[in-house]
């Protein structure tokens, strides 16, 4: 009975990494062995049991055969036969098949080390093409170590992959799964592009592949398409170290403009309303969280006229914040500005630092909220007049604001 390490723990401590998990392998147990060592079973497909001290995970050594289309077509076999090297062998990347044992000592032998050197997604061989997961997370992969290439080969199987229609058989869950997780790596956009590369993204999220070659606005940098636009947004989400929700808005705020007439192009009359569908359809069809969905849906719909508060009535800016609930849930509002302000930044050559309409949003947000509509409803004799008096306090409060910012210092010069 031995026991290594594999995997992406061996794979971060040779990149230099922090190693967050450690999975183990055991060659040459039985599962009545683990148990008498006092390990716990967790495993329901094959056999994987906790350490009864550390609670990490160690797996028997086992191989797998496809029997069946998609990830989850497979036959697994653990035995004591079964060797290290037939293990790494299942495994989908050179760089997640390397072990090393409990004196240090590397095991690999399908040549994971040169590929980490030479910074390479390579697949260890031709059993990659049994399971369409990997094609996501060789994707997820390339968001987070996004200065690594996919080896021309590998890419070639993805191709083969999708052109076979392995990809159609994921299920929703898994594909939001490993999305959000690329998501929330450093440079979401890499995620995207390999997925595009071999053709995953048309089957998986085809109205954001349709972006792509769409022509921008000439007002904001025509050089940069549609599609490119989008991962110049979520880049910066990335960067500003924002949650799932707002990044997943950033991804789908631009969905609608796929679906532009192409005798109006370069612009996108009201895209905003296809876009909101959209981001809706999409997240309904992913299983994406309601969080999630509900802020793509509020960014797809709002961010065209959200930069141009300093031209809007305040009776249009009540609408806007009363229909976006914002004065229930400010939180999500504040949010939506997040989204809308990496959107500003991912239209090429923009100004980093805060977004202007942010500030006057949160100040219009605060004397609308500031409003006492129970003290309006208790004065009021008319009950159905309620809403409308409420309304009009509000829209009040924001011409105030106004009044107050035009009588400044500042604004006096």
């Amino acid at each position: 009975m031995r026991s290594y390490i594999v995997g992406g723990a061996v794979r971060d401590a040779l990149l230099g990494l922090p190693v967050k998990d450690r999975d183990w392998v055991v060659v040459g147990a039985t599962p009545e062995e683990m148990l008498a060592h006092g390990f716990r079973p967790v495993g329901k497909d094959f056999p994987v049991f906790l350490h009864p001290e550390t609670q990490e995970e160690y797996a028997l050594a086992r191989t797998e055969r496809k029997t069946g289309r998609g990830y989850t077509g497979f036959a697994f076999h653990a035995s004591p036969e079964v060797t290290l090297e037939e293990d790494l062998a299942r495994r989908d990347l050179t760089i997640n098949a390397i072990a090393r044992d409990e004196a240090g000592t590397l095991i690999d032998p399908y040549g994971g080390q040169a590929d980490l050197q030479a910074r390479l997604f390579r697949h260890v061989g031709p059993a990659f093409v049994e399971d369409p997961v990997r094609i996501l997370r060789l994707a997820r992969f390339a968001a987070r170590f996004h200065d690594f290439t996919v080896a021309p080969e590998t890419l070639a199987l993805m191709k083969s992959m999708v052109a076979d229609g392995e990809v159609d058989h994921l299920v929703p869950e898994r594909v939001w799964q490993e999305l959000a997780r690329g998501l929330m790596e450093a440079r979401p956009s890499r995620m995207i592009r390999v997925l595009r590369d071999c053709g995953a993204l048309a089957r998986l999220l085809p109205e954001l592949d349709k972006l792509f070659g769409v022509p921008q606005p000439e007002k904001y940098h025509p050089e940069i398409d549609t599609g490119e636009h989008v991962l110049m947004v979520i880049d910066v989400a990335a960067a500003a170290d924002t949650p799932l929700p707002v990044r997943w808005a950033c991804l789908l705020h631009d969905l609608g403009k796929g679906e532009t007439p192409a005798d109006v192009l370069p612009h996108h009359y009201g895209h905003e309303a296809r876009s909101a569908t959209l981001a809706r359809d999409v997240s309904g069809r992913l299983k994406a969280p309601a969080d999630c969905r509900d802020l793509a849906v509020l960014v797809a719909r709002e961010h065209g006229v959200l930069p141009r508060i300093a031209e809007l009535r305040p009776d249009t800016i009540v609408k806007i914040l009363e229909r976006s609930d914002a004065l229930r849930r400010p939180e999500r509002f504040h949010a939506m500005l997040d989204a809308s302000a990496c959107d500003h930044r991912g239209r090429g050559g923009a100004a980093a630092g805060p977004w202007a309409p942010a500030a006057a949003w949160q100040a219009a947000l605060a004397a609308v909220r500031a409003v006492d509509a129970g003290a309006i409803a208790r004065a009021c004799s008319d009950k159905a007049q309620i809403p409308q008096r409420v309304h009009a306090a509000r829209v009040e409060a924001v011409k105030n604001l106004r009044r107050g910012a035009d009588q400044s210092p500042a604004s006096s010069g």
